[in-house]
């Protein structure tokens, strides 16, 4: 993905070029956008809007309340003057004196969030900065809504015909579906119109010849496309010797055909594809053998990657989903580039064999534990992974294992987030365990996200008083 400034114009940097580049990259941090009036503030967590803030005053609780017909004018006085006597929140005088129950204050903040979050693709003259690192672990309500979606929504809003055109591509464009699974398989809810244009999208036509054979207007239908092309859902045609259809293996009824299972069932499939990754070659990842041609495995990689899409962990409880399902739709990527180049080259065989050939012996999860602790004290960091990683797949019950994979991947470069992974799987294993609450901490810290670092020394602390990690930890991020 091209690079993109964490400082410019929005006249510069659309705001969906930028949110689509934020989530691809997983960053955290705050993404600030003033204008001359007001400032607004998005909160994201590994690329995910989890929070928003305004200082313009129509986006306060209360007026969004108001507007949504949740409390009447009486009620919003009120609830206004015990907020200046008691400095309480809004929401939760609300609830105090009854005029909401938890479950309208619930939806209410969500609401907020996501109208502070729409109103900023209607912003043509403001600059961004996005301040990378902490955020703010204090809002007991957060968004879980998928990053299309908010594009999505955000983008339906503009009616700006004038700016449409300026920020699509030119009507000669020739506009096609995506290749790119992350992207098509997102978590984006469609309405019949839009499904509609997708059907008479071949990789042929022009954006004039799509509005010209479309049934509504010309306006409707420009619209479309172009919320349609600010998800990502569609790209241009760059090279006139493409197919017309890159997508040719997999059909628009299975692109938009939504995946229902079992959640039990999914979240089993998930973690034991998740905890054998390591052990597994490409072929096999792929469901895949020597004999499959290219539009075989074509077939397989996107109807893989449909089903574990990081996307669908909105509809989880599971924190740890998202992750998991991070790293099993990249190593699914990585096995269908691996074995598509294979085919180039002629070398389907070699890179099984390779890969059964690299396989450690059948070892014991103890035996593989003592292996890691080894490879440790040698320095072996990689080795120490690996070892771990197959303790941890053959006992997933074991919180050690995972506290030491953990402590081996803060040990690799840009493995961070692979660690912390791996020591929430301890803590949720042994939560009254103070050393692993002590060691998400500091992960934490050496993630700059210093609120939820403090948070968990805290956690280990009342757990474990004498807890020197922890005692040092909240030391070294207040001095």
């Amino acid at each position: 993905m091209t690079e993109i400034p964490l400082k410019e114009k929005i006249k510069t940097i659309s705001l969906s070029k930028l949110l689509v580049y934020l989530n691809r990259n997983r960053k955290t941090g705050t993404l600030l956008i003033r204008t001359m009036t007001f400032a607004k503030k998005i909160f994201l967590l590994k690329g995910d809007a989890v929070f928003a803030s305004s200082t313009y005053e129509d986006d306060r609780l209360g007026e969004m309340l108001i507007k949504a017909g949740k409390i009447n004018m009486e009620q919003y006085d009120e609830s206004v003057k015990l907020l200046k006597k008691t400095g309480k929140r809004q929401g939760a005088i609300l609830v105090e004196l009854g005029y909401l129950t938890p479950k309208d204050l619930f939806w209410g903040v969500k609401f907020q969030v996501r109208e502070i979050i729409y109103s900023l693709f209607l912003l043509e003259d403001a600059e961004y900065e996005f301040i990378e690192g902490e955020i703010p672990a204090d809002e007991v309500i957060t968004l879980k809504m998928s990053m299309g979606n908010l594009i999505y929504e955000g983008i339906k809003r503009i009616d700006n015909w004038t700016r449409i055109r300026n920020e699509m591509p030119g009507t000669d464009t020739v506009l096609k579906l995506s290749a790119d699974p992350i992207t098509l398989f997102q978590d984006v809810e469609l309405t019949p119109q839009d499904r509609k244009m997708l059907s008479i999208i071949d990789g042929t036509k022009t954006i004039k010849e799509l509005i010209d054979s479309a049934w509504i207007g010309s306006f409707e239908g420009m619209k479309i496309l172009f919320v349609l092309w600010s998800i990502g859902v569609l790209e241009e045609k760059k090279l006139i010797s493409e197919k017309p259809q890159e997508m040719e293996s997999v059909s628009l009824e299975e692109i938009l055909q939504p995946v229902t299972e079992d959640e039990y069932a999914y979240m089993k499939k998930v973690d034991d594809l998740y905890l054998n990754l390591d052990s597994i070659n490409p072929y096999e990842l792929l469901e895949a053998d020597g004999t499959s041609n290219e539009d075989d495995l074509k077939k397989n990689y996107y109807r893989l990657t449909r089903e574990f899409h990081p996307d669908r962990y909105f509809s989880s409880a599971d924190p740890l989903l998202k992750d998991k399902l991070t790293a099993i739709f990249d190593a699914l990527t990585n096995a269908y580039t691996i074995l598509k180049n294979s085919l180039k080259s002629k070398d389907n065989n070699s890179i099984l064999h390779k890969e059964k050939k690299d396989k450690p012996a059948t070892l014991s999860a103890d035996e593989q534990f003592k292996r890691g602790v080894e490879a440790f004290k040698k320095s072996n960091f990689q080795g120490a992974v690996e070892a771990f990683r197959l303790a941890t797949g053959l006992a997933p019950k074991n919180a050690r294992y995972w506290s030491y994979l953990s402590l081996s991947l803060t040990k690799i470069p840009d493995s961070l987030s692979d660690a912390e992974q791996a020591i929430l799987e301890a803590v949720r294993l042994e939560p009254d365990n103070a050393d692993n609450l002590a060691n998400l901490g500091l992960i934490y810290t050496m993630q700059g996200i210093k609120t939820m670092a403090l948070e968990q020394f805290r956690k280990a602390l009342k757990l474990d008083p004498g807890n020197i990690k922890a005692r040092k930890g909240i030391d070294k991020i207040k001095g």
